[in-house]
């Protein structure tokens, strides 16, 4: 019974910052805060918040790093096969040597590769909802320790 009271408490959370984010994102005409690689931040980040993998330096930088990747090859190279290949490539390497993985950060590439995006969308929707997702799983944490005292 505990692992499914934890297991809806996780979708809660995942319910919350995919909907707080989603609000907002509704809200503001110029201003992006969703990425489908969140729904599968949202899986680590409630589901298994002591995993190394969803840790906040991980999701934050992990994002960031991976979404600099993709940017850079959109704004200097020929969106290709092999060209989203490689960024993909490095962006799992970055991760890797700077202690900052985070799976679902590897789709950014191919999302920001596919979609076409600008150096804004480092601030919006990358690092904004990074931040929110965090911010938002530390909150339910904290309210789980106090529901479970």
């Amino acid at each position: 019974m505990k692992n499914v009271m934890l297991s809806l408490f996780a979708g809660f959370g995942a319910f919350v910052a995919i909907a707080l984010l989603s609000i907002f994102d509704a809200s503001f005409q110029d201003v992006v805060l969703l990425m489908a690689p969140f729904g599968a931040t949202t899986v680590l980040v409630f589901g298994v918040p002591q995993s190394p993998l969803a840790q906040p330096k991980n999701v934050i930088i992990g994002h960031l790093i991976t979404a600099f990747i993709g940017v850079f090859f959109v704004q200097f190279f020929t969106v290709t096969p092999v060209s989203m290949a490689l960024a993909t490539g490095l962006a799992v390497s970055a991760m890797l040597i700077t202690k900052t993985t985070h799976p679902p950060a590897g789709a950014n590439p191919l999302l920001i590769m596919l979609s076409g995006q600008s150096w804004m969308f480092l601030l919006t929707p990358v690092l904004t909802g990074a931040i929110a997702i965090v911010l938002i799983g530390r909150l339910m944490m904290n309210i789980q320790r106090k529901w479970a005292d």
